[in-house]
């Protein structure tokens, strides 16, 4: 079966849907591109289905190269038969075309192979295949003895051949996959403490002595018995039904039940499940427990990741950022309305030195210099205090002239300062500096500072250490790519890190943009990235739809609109006797356009009602208007919590079994999943999403542990 008909199948998509997309990616084109302006070619796939298909045509092309290496192996050794090629072309997953493999796969010495070159093949032959109920096994195998070979005693000869059925055995792709199916659906896997931790208390406790279905294991329990096991803390094994799994395999390989050789053999069944069959079995389960826990946290990082790249922007507003501390003091930033730099201090109105009349002298003058309209403080350490401090320091002023006061995440904060990226954009300029303008951009627009951090570093996952680091990156990198493309791109204030994930751009297209504008000054047309060497049609095509220039002598350059589509435009103009700058933004002018008569091989209704949606509001920002929570006076640390309090915080994380929030005390508290709401909910991320706004009622405080107990359901 081809890869596209695979596909089809396995997606339940039409043969032309799939034909497009693949073609489409073999042209170069992204996800975010095909899926906004290609819906006719696909059918109208979205961006979720168009990764799932392009991931899964590159798990079939490396399944197929490894069948072609296979093959070439078992021909070389001259074993290929017709039988066997045809199921080998026809295996659609990798564990079951490697079972194939598996008897043909060379091996170092094992007690089958030894035996083998004794000379006991027929041995087993005859073993295996014999019928007679009388049959003398010890007079068989007399003929076999050898003692230059080892072979002294019958018993060592029909060991020797019972080794070599057990490794066929153990071999066999069938025994395997029904093996595996009856350890997914019966097996248990047991975790127990180690000695060594037998009478402590750790964070694995849950663990110490636990036992669950395969089937019914959530991810974050097989991640965490996985990681108490590598820090030597917990043993963990599988368990499986012993009788039931004997039973059967007895059934496949004890051919003949009533023979003389029956007893020996379902000895051999037992000796190949224990020593050959069930380790290399368990083995596989773990990994595809692990590939299962990977696939979910991946999910799970992403959508958080997702939800707190799309946290609603402050926007274009002056911010004044700090960056708390005690001793080393807080680092004030004011980052203009484009983002720039344009002041910074140190004050020190926490203790040791307790200054805050100079901290408020150098506060309020920042305020009023810059008309600052929100000071965005870290949440890290002294956050809390010093958030204390602007407020009495903010009573000096009218009200109305007041900048809100906006606890911001300040995870990762530390990574972008000492980056390269930081430094290249501040290289006059510490690591406090960078941290405090970073934290007032993170208020400005969380998205075009965030793509500034490794994403892994942000600090939304769950056991995001424990998964495979490559597939995380390639996971989340797609997130951001997604997340840059749904929002679009200020092509005059856009960061090198930003443009990177823009569709069709890389490291090399984005820095040549940045250095164009640098040399020349803003962009003026879209039109004007084809002057740029190096970025040719292909790229400015995939490109262009992404980037923004508001304010462009053409507004269609400012929109979602596509350079493609500008004559598409026009036309509608002129049908309707105006410009293109006067009917866009006037939805009742545009409500009298037929998009029928504009529909055309190239540009379909789909494409057609897209740009009608988007003349009529160009340049929406899809993410939802700003909102921050409010930190009670008072409640600055986990001693000042009391069950019954009710607070509002911020969801920093959200996992399979519940959410973290952050009540502005130096340390997460969690709302377990039987808490977010009223109703069951079975996935967290349905009821809550990073970044929101939450109430809370505290359930319970354990300093010792740091573990705070929260609800929503219950907080009202």
């Amino acid at each position: 079966m081809q890869i596209s008909e695979r596909l089809v199948k396995e997606f339940h998509l039409g043969a032309d849907q799939v034909a497009a997309a693949l073609a489409l990616f073999d042209e170069g084109a992204t996800v975010p591109f095909i899926a906004r302006y290609r819906k006719e070619r696909t059918g109208g796939l979205d961006e979720t289905k168009l990764r799932n298909l392009d991931h899964r045509f590159g798990y079939f092309k490396e399944l197929e190269a490894r069948k072609e290496t296979i093959l070439a192996s078992i021909r070389e050794q001259g074993q290929l038969t017709p039988e066997l090629e045809a199921r080998i072309a026809e295996t659609a997953d990798k564990t079951e075309l490697e079972d194939l493999y598996l008897p043909y796969k060379p091996k170092r010495a094992t007690r089958a192979s030894k035996a083998r070159e004794a000379g006991l093949e027929p041995l087993a032959r005859w073993l295996d295949g014999l019928t007679e109920p009388e049959a003398d096994l010890n007079a068989e195998a007399e003929k076999y003895l050898n003692p230059e070979k080892g072979l002294e005693t019958v018993e060592a000869a029909l060991a020797g051949a019972c080794d070599i059925l057990a490794e066929e055995w153990s071999d066999d792709a069938e025994a395997r996959k029904g093996l595996r199916a009856m350890a997914f659906e019966d097996g248990i896997l047991v975790s127990a403490v180690r000695k060594g931790y037998a009478d402590k208390k750790t964070k694995y406790e849950m663990y110490h002595d636990y036992r669950e279905k395969v089937s019914t294991l959530a991810s974050h329990r097989i991640l965490a018995m996985l990681r108490g096991e590598r820090e030597k803390v917990l043993a963990v094994k599988l368990d499986l039904p012993q009788e039931k799994t004997v039973r059967s395999l007895v059934y496949r390989f004890v051919r003949h039940p009533r023979s003389a050789a029956a007893p020996r053999l379902v000895e051999t069944v037992i000796d190949a499940l224990g020593r050959l069959l069930a380790p290399a079995v368990e083995t596989e389960i773990r990994q595809a427990l692990i590939e299962k826990a990977e696939k979910e946290a991946f999910q799970v990082f992403g959508a958080n990741l997702k939800d707190l790249l799309m946290s609603p922007p402050a926007g274009r507003k002056p911010v004044l950022g700090v960056d708390p501390g005690f001793r080393t003091g807080c680092k004030l930033a004011v980052a203009d309305a484009t983002g720039k730099l344009v002041e910074h201090a140190a004050v020190f109105p926490n203790e040791p030195r307790n200054d805050t009349d100079g901290a408020k002298l150098t506060l309020l003058k920042m305020v009023a210099e810059h008309g600052i309209a929100y000071i965005a403080v870290g949440n890290g350490t002294a956050g809390r205090e010093t958030v204390q401090f602007i407020r009495e320091a903010l009573d000096e002023l009218p009200e109305a002239r007041r900048p809100a006061i906006v606890v911001v995440n300040e995870a990762g904060a530390s990574v972008y300062s000492a980056s390269e990226a930081a430094v290249r954009e501040f290289p006059k300029h510490d690591i406090t500096v960078r941290g405090a303008i970073s934290i007032a951009r993170r208020l400005q627009d969380p998205l075009a500072e965030l793509v500034k951090i490794e994403p892994r570093s942000i600090g939304v996952g769950q056991y995001q250490h424990d998964v495979d680091q490559g597939g995380l990156k390639t996971a989340l990198d797609e997130v951001v790519e997604s997340c840059v493309n749904a929002v679009g791109v200020d092509l005059n204030l856009a960061s090198e890190e930003l443009l990177r994930h823009v569709s069709g751009l890389n490291k090399t297209t984005a820095e040549a943009v940045i250095r164009r504008r640098n040399e020349k000054g803003p962009y003026a047309a879209r039109t004007e990235l084809r002057e740029i060497k190096g970025l040719g049609e292909k790229t400015f095509e995939q490109a262009a739809g992404f980037l923004r220039i508001p304010g462009a002598p053409n507004p269609l350059d400012a929109s979602t609109v596509h350079p493609e589509r500008y004559g598409l435009v026009e036309r509608m103009a002129q049908d309707l006797q105006t410009t293109v700058g006067d009917m866009i933004g006037n939805t009742a002018l545009l409500r009298k356009i037929d998009p029928k008569p504009f529909v055309s091989e190239e540009a379909g209704l789909p494409t057609i009602v897209d740009i009608l949606r988007e003349l009529e509001k160009p340049g929406r920002d899809p993410r939802a208007a700003f909102h921050y929570a409010s930190f009670p006076e008072g409640v600055k640390d986990i001693k000042d919590l009391t069950a019954g309090m009710i607070l509002e915080g911020v969801v920093s994380n959200v996992a399979n079994f519940g959410a973290f929030v952050d009540i502005g005390v130096h340390q997460d508290g969690l709302v377990h999943v039987s808490e977010l709401a009223e109703k069951f909910v079975r996935d967290p991320r349905q009821a809550v999403k990073v970044g929101q706004v939450v109430k809370v009622k505290v359930l319970s405080v354990d300093q010792p542990l740091k573990r705070i107990s929260l609800s929503i359901k219950q907080a009202g």
